[in-house]
């Protein structure tokens, strides 16, 4: 078992775990979980997913942003539902971006999923973006994604993140539920933990 896949397991469960809690940090956390994976997916030939880790890369430093300075009066933002205008763009970006990834898999590399790699790189990438502005509809997607994931990992021989990713759809299935119970409340349960934070990160 390859060190990069086992230190991936622990950065993506503590990844995943601040997210739930709303806690900014869980962006550095996830930083670090992407290096780790950029390597170790594009050593078993998922290209697609070690793509993916670059784009994570830029979203997290977006929504690091985001979740501290996006609010009213560049206060840290709280849980809010998806606007339903997002849900026909994300169908469209989702197709889009899977048709795009399929292409270039097929096209420029020797990989055997380039159709589940594509889907679950298009699935990952709009639900960070969700999960960027704090909508609560990016628990859907990530546990769609996931569902895809542990199949596929283990068809790779990547037993230990197959179980990290069957771990992560029972962590989605408890963010979404606490998100859901904070949506469109003026300020979160965790506004003041929130807030802290904020602050720890404009100094």
């Amino acid at each position: 078992m390859d060190w990069t896949e086992v230190a991936g397991f622990v950065t993506g469960a503590a990844c995943v775990a601040l997210v739930v809690r709303r806690s900014v940090w869980n962006f550095p956390v996830g930083i670090a979980n992407n290096l780790l994976f950029l390597v170790l997916f594009t050593g078993s030939s998922l290209y697609g997913d070690a793509g993916l880790q670059v784009l994570y890369i830029a979203l997290a430093v977006l929504g690091w942003w985001a979740w501290l300075r996006g609010g009213p009066d560049r206060g840290p933002l709280t849980v809010r539902r998806t606007p339903r205008w997002f849900w026909p763009v994300a169908v469209v970006l989702v197709a889009a971006a899977t048709w795009a990834v399929w292409s270039l898999l097929t096209r420029h590399t020797d990989s055997d999923v380039p159709t589940w790699d594509a889907l679950t790189t298009s699935l990952s990438l709009v639900a960070q973006l969700m999960l960027s502005f704090k909508w609560i509809g990016n628990w859907a997607l990530w546990i769609a994604a996931d569902l895809v994931y542990v199949p596929l990992y283990l068809h790779k021989g990547l037993t230990l993140t197959a179980i990290l990713y069957a771990g992560f759809v029972v962590l989605c299935a408890v963010g979404l539920l606490q998100w859901w119970r904070l949506r469109d409340a003026p300020a979160d349960v965790a506004g003041n933990h929130d807030a802290a934070l904020a602050g720890v990160g404009s100094r």
